[in-house]
């Protein structure tokens, strides 16, 4: 793991990160990922700030026990985020849960399927 040279109050804490794209399964990523914070799982942050390299954001992922990155599709921008910038996270994307870009409706009960499923893995 990074090392860690911040005063966050991030150690310890799992951290979410989520695609908020404008597809169905960005919606789902995003959504997904505020049901685990609201289920105590980790607690979520900002992804943009990540992707802009904003330095506060960068070491509190460099302190978090573990960074859960949900992408909403292969295109996997949020992987694609924390690999440039070197940094360990656990990736999941919505369509390997059995969702379709464009097709799958999101309701609570898929909402709550994903977030089971990512809880599960982490």
């Amino acid at each position: 793991m990074a090392e860690c040279k911040c005063d966050c109050g991030c150690q310890g804490v799992k951290l979410i990160y989520a695609c908020s794209g404008a597809a169905n399964t960005g919606y789902l990523a995003d959504a997904a990922a505020r049901k685990l914070m609201e289920e105590n799982i980790g607690k979520m942050t900002c992804l943009a700030a990540m992707g802009a390299e904003l330095s506060g954001f960068i070491e509190s992922a460099k302190c978090a026990e573990k960074n859960i990155v949900i992408d909403g599709c292969p295109v996997s921008c949020g992987k694609k985020i924390f690999e440039k910038l070197g940094l360990p996270f656990e990736h999941f994307i919505t369509t390997d849960f059995g969702v379709e870009k464009g097709k799958t409706e999101i309701t609570p009960e898929v909402i709550g399927r994903v977030a089971k499923k990512v809880s599960e893995r982490v």
